[in-house]
């Protein structure tokens, strides 16, 4: 996707057709010897898998592209457990056994149910500012009462940051891309009573070791959701990356450090 800000460059491409479905993943970092990492991104793929390359000399990232989503192919998928079953099927095609599996925001609650559903797959489990939680303590952005200029700095601390992933003036591509992942994020959402439940019980005998990694100032997923998650999974860590955002691995090399502290501890 040469027509994007981010670059695929160095990254495997590979297709794999499950049930009819085409999944694109990106995978780099060694083939032989590397423990395997597998990344669920969030409800859009603007700004690729940059972050992943800190990490390729010690795992092998693999990041696919959900059903939906950036390149992959389309899928009459309802809700969250769709894409679980689908990476069920995924996962052994491309070789992958125990790995270990972090996601971020909507891909943060789709790798806590598939870790909640396939335990003895996960060796350690990342969410960064997961979704799915009803919570007491924070609520996410009403995206209705947003003017669409302010949207894409309320996703980054700097939003000179995000303006080669987001441009003020977008391509038409640009705009299919977006307005596809929108459509699929929104047809993903299931009843927020129903997923809290669905967590709640599944993650209760969760017993692999967990991170929570959370941006301080993280505006779409707040801060107050870790203090939910943290009733849900009690023996989770919980790392707070001063004045990040909700791109946090994108825009925090700091976060990236603590993901890999954890996952090489």
């Amino acid at each position: 996707m040469s027509n994007w800000a981010y670059s695929t460059e160095g990254f495997d491409r590979i297709m794999i057709r499950v049930e009819g479905v085409e999944t694109v993943t990106y995978a780099i970092g060694p083939e032989d010897g590397a423990m395997p990492l597998v990344y669920f991104h969030g409800g859009g793929t603007f700004h690729g898998f940059e972050w992943a390359r800190a990490l390729a000399g010690e795992f092998r990232v693999f990041c696919p592209y959900h059903p939906n989503f950036g390149e992959s192919g389309a899928a009459a998928f309802d809700g969250i457990g769709d894409y679980v079953s689908h990476y069920e099927l995924l996962f052994p095609a491309l070789g992958l056994d125990t790995f270990h599996l972090a996601g971020a925001s909507m891909g943060g609650h789709m790798a806590a149910r598939y870790a909640a559903a396939n335990p003895s797959d996960i060796e350690k489990l990342v969410l960064n500012a997961p979704a799915g939680l009803v919570s007491e303590h924070a609520a996410m952005p009403d995206f209705s009462t947003v003017a669409p200029a302010d949207l894409p700095g309320m996703f980054v601390a700097d939003p000179a940051w995000i303006e080669p992933f987001w441009p003020r003036d977008p391509s038409p591509d640009w705009l299919a891309v977006r307005q596809r992942e929108s459509a699929a994020a929104f047809a993903s959402r299931e009843d927020l009573a129903a997923t809290d439940r669905a967590l709640r019980q599944g993650l209760k005998d969760f017993d692999r070791p967990t991170l929570l990694l959370w941006g301080e100032a993280d505006r779409i997923v707040p801060l107050g959701y870790a203090r939910d998650w943290q009733d849900v999974l009690p023996k989770a860590e919980l790392a707070v990356i001063p004045g990040g955002s909700h791109l946090l691995l994108d825009e925090f090399p700091a976060a990236v450090e603590a993901m890999r502290n954890f996952l090489k501890a």
